[in-house]
């Protein structure tokens, strides 16, 4: 996994500095814009690791269930299952970034993070407008790729700004909230399984607020980052139940009308 000399260095450096400021009753720093991690065999942040990859596990197993048990003719499968895929590999480079921090695989972890959070919205916007506007998804779905191309550009290319990153994908993730809970509270009657829909984006965006309470790792392990990841995979599971029966009704609804053709 790449740990030179230096690296162990830089380590065990940190360390001596955290018994330092521990002895002389000193609030510890972080360092380099992180919170010290015990690390476990080669896993710099084994929790957060560990979380990453039981997330990437969920979208895997609901994936799978969803392509047993929805047929590819369902309007949303191929939106659906691209959902899958992109989150899939969003819980890979998260792994890899949390099991070790270089400035490569901290932008894939960046990078893949925000393809999620774009193809959230996209996914919101196919389900709720996409069907029956197909000219206007298009249009759309070139504008996110546009926006996603100039947003890894920019942070490559130009300057690394975290708060610029956290910003734009937080407005996304606002933006997909917002939308899904309207579409929801209007479908709530017609539709019982959207609940599942409303609940996941609630609780995710609760689980948010984890990252605002920035805090030294408890045992020097479990952080807020590593609480998030965990609370987000049961959500997962949520989520992909949401698209499994949405994606059922709709077979459904298209297989009626077709009959009444």
């Amino acid at each position: 996994t790449g740990w030179t000399c230096r690296d162990e260095c830089k380590y065990e450096c940190m360390w001596l500095t955290v018994r330092l400021y521990q002895q002389g009753g000193h609030r510890v720093p972080q360092f380099h814009g992180k919170w010290p991690f015990s690390r476990f065999l080669f896993f710099q942040e084994p929790a957060s690791a560990f979380a990453s990859f039981l997330n990437g596990l969920a979208s895997l197993v609901m994936l799978l269930r969803y392509r047993a048990a929805v047929p590819p003719a369902a309007p949303t499968y191929p939106t659906c299952v691209a959902f899958a895929w992109v989150s899939l590999n969003a819980w890979f480079w998260s792994t890899v970034f949390h099991t070790r921090d270089t400035a490569l695989t901290e932008k894939l972890d960046y990078f893949c993070a925000s393809a999620v959070v774009l193809h959230s919205v996209y996914l919101c916007c196919v389900r709720t407008l996409g069907l029956q506007r197909p000219a206007l998804i298009s249009i759309f779905r070139a504008f996110l790729l546009l926006f996603l191309a100039g947003h890894i550009s920019y942070l490559s290319l130009v300057r690394f700004d975290y708060g610029y990153n956290l910003v734009a994908n937080a407005a996304a993730g606002m933006l997909t909230v917002a939308w899904w809970l309207r579409w929801c509270l209007r479908q709530g009657r017609r539709l019982p399984h959207v609940w599942k829909c409303a609940a996941a984006v609630l609780l995710l965006q609760a689980l948010a607020l984890l990252e605002l309470l920035d805090f030294p790792p408890l045992l020097w392990v479990l952080d807020a980052h590593a609480l998030w990841h965990i609370g987000t995979i049961p959500l997962n599971v949520l989520f992909y139940s949401f698209l499994m029966d949405d994606s059922l009704y709709l077979l459904k609804a298209n297989s009626d009308l077709f009959k009444v053709d």
